[in-house]
């Protein structure tokens, strides 16, 4: 048994000319899954759960039809279009827009029975609706702990959260969904019976989806603008229970908002606004509003201007540190910093000087035939007064002779 395109396009009143009987399904609303597929007879008054020989059935946009056998799938069809059941073909499978594991799970839940040419006691029509269901809505009674990180300040904490939103999902693999979820529906099975069941487990999902987002550096903040990477994340927790088991997969997700708990707020901002002031200029900068603000306080001392002055001169002292020291150590860092850069992207000297004073570009010394030394014999010869290093291999920042800095050009090859 299986199914042949027919070769015919027509309304639904010339197919009941062209056919014995057919079957066919009516626009599926949103809120049907799946939906027992009406027989149509011309003067073929048999049984409605028996498919004659030569029957039509008719499948349309969004829309995959399973036949089944004393309840086991035997047929199945995702493409649209007209086709005609004869039994005398092999099983088919029209997988159309559905994942490509249809086949396969076909192989492994469909099977075969043969009743000696007659018909089978029991054969059904199905039709499942393949659409992005939409608007299914979800919240977090509870909060999910989310872990927020952030190596440029080294942070890395766990904070809770709330969000709210809709997602939507669709039957990818209508096989599954019938195995182990509807079963031999009399009529249709509507979103209702299981909304509750999907929703609940949606936001448990929520948790290992989050953590996978907060692993690669996303914050709570940033979970709207990256819904695709949500999605993916909420699929790959859900491949048990929707994918494997229901033949379900998330389509999109909405998040109206995300929302954290004052305190854990709070502490996120102080760390960061710590974190700015390790940087001795940011910290001059502050330092300096803060003297700005309390020279103004001062002037508007009711025991008199001299007296707040007095009183912000000793906290000042107190404090161990002033403006000028901090920027000066900020314009120290960011000398090295240059310094160092200037160091990295400095090219490879071409020339070495050989132990006889000679300065040298080639392999050998032309002056004594010395080979020039390999790597691990660089050593360093302070550029203004000679000296050398008894270990060349951790020489001193400054010349103790002459007090010269020992930079990369004082290296000899």
């Amino acid at each position: 048994m299986g199914l042949i395109r027919a070769g015919v396009s027509a309304v639904t009143s010339t197919i009941g000319d062209l056919w014995k009987e057919y079957f066919y399904c009516d626009a599926l609303d949103n809120d049907v899954l799946v939906v027992k597929g009406r027989k149509k007879t011309g003067h073929n008054m048999g049984s409605d759960n028996v498919i004659t020989n030569g029957s039509g059935i008719v499948v349309a946009d969004g829309q995959c039809m399973i036949i089944v056998e004393q309840g086991k799938i035997v047929e199945v069809c995702a493409e649209p279009g007209e086709f005609t059941y004869d039994t005398s073909s092999e099983p088919s499978v029209f997988g159309g827009s559905l994942s490509e594991s249809i086949a396969k799970t076909f192989e492994i839940i469909g099977k075969r029975f043969t009743y000696g040419g007659d018909a089978a006691m029991d054969q059904r029509v199905y039709y499942f609706n393949t659409k992005e269901l939409m608007g299914n809505k979800f919240g977090t009674a509870n909060p999910i702990p989310f872990r927020v990180t952030d190596q440029r300040i080294g942070l890395d904490v766990d904070v809770s959260v709330r969000c709210n939103g809709t997602y939507s999902y669709r039957i990818a693999d209508p096989l599954l969904f019938y195995a182990n979820v509807c079963g031999n529906v009399a009529q249709a099975y509507v979103r209702s019976d299981i909304d509750m069941t999907l929703r609940s487990e949606f936001v448990s999902a929520l948790q290992p989806a989050f953590a996978e987002l907060s692993h690669v550096g996303l914050r709570p903040s940033d979970l709207p603008a990256h819904v695709g990477e949500l999605c993916q994340a909420m699929n790959s927790a859900l491949t048990r229970k929707w994918g494997e088991l229901r033949g379900l997969e998330i389509v999109s997700i909405a998040i109206n908002s995300v929302t954290l708990p004052e305190e854990d707020a709070n502490m996120i901002k102080d760390a960061q606004k710590n974190a700015m002031y390790r940087d001795p200029g940011m910290a001059a900068a502050m330092l300096a509003g803060a003297q700005a603000d309390a020279m103004k306080a001062a002037a508007s001392n009711a025991n008199g201007a001299m007296a707040g002055f007095m009183g912000m001169g000793m906290a000042q002292q107190a404090g161990g540190v002033n403006v000028q020291n901090l920027y000066a150590m900020g314009a120290q860092q960011q000398q090295q910093a240059a310094q160092t850069q200037a160091a990295q992207a400095q090219p490879a000297a071409d020339t070495w000087t050989c132990s006889c004073g000679s300065v040298n570009k080639g392999k050998f010394c032309p002056e004594c035939g010395q080979p020039k030394p390999a790597a691990s014999a660089i050593t360093y010869r302070c550029s203004k007064c000679g000296w050398v290093p008894d270990d060349p291999a951790n020489p001193p920042k400054f010349c103790p002779e002459c007090g010269d800095p020992i930079n990369y050009e004082d290296v000899v090859k």
